[in-house]
């Protein structure tokens, strides 16, 4: 038995399909399944049920896949003590940023990484929470950036800074007039909110939730972009709350809509989350501390509300 065909063996318990798991393993169909046969033949038993479509672990499949993972992560952690010996940073390193954060940090701190750490090959995905916390566990991302806690038991949370909510009034609005607000002053019914999914909507929705604000389902309309939600704003369609950094790239016109809550100010607490076997701790570390520098100076609250980004029902 070989750390390659436990490999093997956890890629078609993934994807249910022996053609699809060669393909991810970069190796022929026929070479898969008679290395995963191998192993049967070995252990006497049937680790697949390959009578059924798509194809199901059998009984005492399912316990050699429990069982496989943790072989699989251990045998990669002999790999991260040798390179964190040897001080070495780099390598592969697949990193998830959810989408209501990722244009806004990312620019602010990959070019300093890329730099500094020439040797790590980031592969980023934008992905939202749910989708983040999948491959998180599943091994197929390393660390990821999102809106915490999330309360995951198997997940290590870092916070990287807190950003408050600001709300974006038009300027024909009836509290317009008004400087810095209280949520209060919000009216659920005319916020303009993203699309089901985000964890930036959740939050918003858990604010007004917290604060006494029936929430209901009598929101307007709801977008893919905070873009998007400032032009029907404009349009006196509504509404929004923006994130902090997002706000620093609007025009000066624009900038002017904007009204920051009293304090304690709602905001969302930004972590790296990484699984807590603590792989490619390295890199993570050099991650968190390259954010730390440049987020320093652009993010300066401190007495801030933070607001839970799970969807309270």
């Amino acid at each position: 038995m070989t750390i390659t065909q436990l490999q093997y063996v956890l890629a078609v318990a993934e994807h249910k399909n022996f053609t699809l798991a060669a393909e991810k393993c970069f190796v022929t169909q026929p070479t898969l399944s008679m290395q995963i046969q191998k192993i049967e033949e070995e252990l006497s038993i049937q680790i697949f049920d390959r009578t059924k479509k798509p194809i199901q672990l059998t009984d005492i499949g399912q316990k050699i896949v429990n069982q496989a993972k943790n072989i699989v992560i251990e045998a990669d952690r002999i790999k991260d003590i040798v390179e964190q010996q040897k001080g070495f940073i780099g390598g592969e390193f697949r990193l998830g940023i959810i989408p209501t954060i990722m244009p806004t940090l990312l620019p602010m701190f990959l070019n300093n990484f890329i730099k500094k750490y020439p040797k790590v090959k980031l592969i980023i995905e934008e992905l939202n929470t749910d989708e983040i916390i999948v491959k998180l566990k599943n091994g197929h991302l390393d660390a990821a950036i999102a809106s915490t806690p999330l309360m995951e038991e198997k997940l290590k949370e870092i916070v990287l800074y807190f950003e408050p909510f600001v709300a974006y009034i038009p300027e024909n609005h009836t509290i317009a007039h008004k400087g810095d607000i209280e949520v209060s002053d919000l009216n659920i019914e005319e916020i303009l909110l993203l699309q089901d999914g985000h964890c930036f909507r959740d939050g918003i929705l858990n604010l007004c939730k917290s604060n006494g604000i029936s929430t209901g389902n009598s929101f307007q309309l709801e977008s893919g972009s905070f873009e998007t939600l400032i032009k029907l704003a404009d349009e006196g369609l509504g509404t929004t709350l923006l994130p902090y950094l997002h706000t620093l790239d609007l025009n000066e016109k624009d900038k002017k809509k904007l009204h920051h809550f009293v304090e304690p100010k709602p905001a969302r607490e930004v972590s790296l989350i990484f699984p807590k076997t603590e792989l490619k701790i390295q890199i993570i570390d050099a991650l968190r501390t390259t954010i730390a520098g440049v987020v320093k100076g652009a993010i300066v609250f401190q007495n801030v509300q933070i607001v839970s980004p799970l969807n309270k029902k």
